[in-house]
C-alpha cells in the first residue's frame, strides 16, 4: 500500500497554470514554509511540480508569459460560467 501510485487528472491549463504557482512557491522556500509547515508534505509537492514541469512543454516556450496569462483566462473563464450555471439550477 506504501508504494501505491495516485492519478490526478488535470487539464493543461490547469497544470500549466498550477505549475507555475508551485515553482514561484518553492523558490521562495520562505513562502513555502508559511503556506506548508508540514515538511512530509513537500514530497508530494514535489512530486508534483517535477511531474508537470517534465510533462508541459510550455514551461520551456520563448512566450511563456503570454501562454500563462491566456491559460489563466480561460480557466477564470471556465469558472465563471461554472458559477453562472450553478446559480441558475
Amino acid at each position: 500500500m506504501d508504494g501505491e501510485l495516485v492519478t490526478i487528472e488535470l487539464t493543461r491549463d490547469q497544470a500549466f497554470v498550477l505549475s507555475d504557482w508551485l515553482y514561484e512557491v518553492m523558490m521562495r522556500s520562505d513562502q513555502l514554509d508559511a503556506i506548508v509547515p508540514d515538511r512530509a508534505v513537500w514530497s508530494g509537492i514535489y512530486a508534483i511540480s517535477g511531474t508537470l514541469e517534465t510533462t508541459l512543454p510550455d514551461v520551456f516556450m520563448p512566450d511563456y508569459a503570454d501562454r500563462l496569462e491566456q491559460a489563466r483566462r480561460r480557466l477564470l473563464e471556465t469558472m465563471s460560467s461554472g458559477e453562472s450555471d450553478e446559480e441558475g439550477e
